[in-house]
């Protein structure tokens, strides 16, 4: 006997064919729009990239126009930024998951980091150019343009941390805890390990988010392009002004030079690329690493 009514042999309606149509099409100009922009951004600035642009800085006397300096600032703000973020990040998560009882002060604290990561970034700036810059007389400096940061990254690296423990299967925990392991040896050993996949892509979107940014730096950073002269002067460098390229990209719009900008810009989605292709194979390589240690544990 046939079964005409079974989910296989089922008409498919026009409703479905409409509606599969439409998320094909919405996939296809999501895709349409990021490769057009790439390749509308390439093709104007790729010929203003080469060794020069990449290797010296603003020189009216020698009639150079590079981005060095703007490089090196951005490696700074992106390096000291994650010195001080990723810590307080990663114990605040660790804490919040593993230590704080479930309650009133817990759902507070979650509902801050989740107002703090929608509030829009030019209030970073100015929160930090008063209080780091003024009240803490650091001035427009490469460091008042890193606590700031920090600030505005703060929440992506918490939240990411915590689902990335919420996904450790609690038998791990007791387990460890079963054998008499301690519990901060078994974060240490056990859950950090099996959560670092998420941990280290929370840091990496987190640098994609500082590499970006431009109006909570704009405040508090300033514009300096030098390089310095010195080692002492690379230690020092992080208390005087620095522009990281999307500041340095701003100026260049807002001075008409559009050739030098679409040039930073290209740099700039060369990073954000990389940086994604990073998060990709890290993200693959510690999943890779964690089944080879779990299928060792079996045998």
């Amino acid at each position: 006997m046939e079964t005409t009514n079974s989910l296989f042999a089922k008409r498919r309606r026009p409703s479905d064919l409409i509606l599969t149509g439409l998320i094909y099409l919405c996939a296809a100009f999501a895709i349409f729009l990021v490769v057009g922009i790439v390749v509308y951004v390439f093709v104007r600035g790729i010929g203003q990239v080469n060794w020069d642009f990449l290797t010296t800085v603003r020189s009216a006397r020698r009639g150079t126009f590079g981005i060095a300096g703007n490089l090196l600032n951005t490696l700074y703000v992106i390096i000291i930024t994650l010195l001080i973020a990723t810590p307080l990040g990663v114990g605040a998560a660790i804490y919040l998951n593993e230590y704080a009882k479930p309650g009133r002060l817990v759902r507070m604290i979650e509902f801050t980091t989740e107002t703090l990561s929608g509030i829009p970034s030019i209030i970073f700036g100015l929160f930090g150019m008063v209080f780091f810059g003024t009240t803490l007389h650091l001035g427009f400096s490469i460091l008042t343009g890193s606590l700031t940061l920090t600030l505005l990254i703060l929440p992506l690296i918490t939240r990411n941390t915590q689902e990335a423990l919420r996904t450790v299967p609690d038998s791990y925990r007791s387990g460890a805890l079963g054998i008499g392991a301690t519990k901060w040896y078994m974060i240490r050993t056990i859950l950090l390990p099996s959560a670092m996949p998420g941990i280290i892509t929370g840091i990496i979107l987190a640098i994609g988010r500082i590499v970006g940014e431009s109006a909570a730096l704009i405040f508090t950073a300033g514009s300096g392009y030098l390089l310095p002269t010195s080692l002492g002067g690379a230690f020092s460098k992080i208390l005087e002004s620095g522009g990281t390229l999307t500041i340095q990209m701003y100026l260049c719009m807002t001075n008409a030079e559009y050739d030098e900008a679409f040039g930073i810009a290209v740099v700039l989605l060369v990073i954000v690329l990389l940086i994604n292709a990073l998060t990709k194979f890290l993200t693959k390589r510690f999943d890779v690493t964690r089944l080879d240690e779990r299928q060792k544990k079996k045998k």
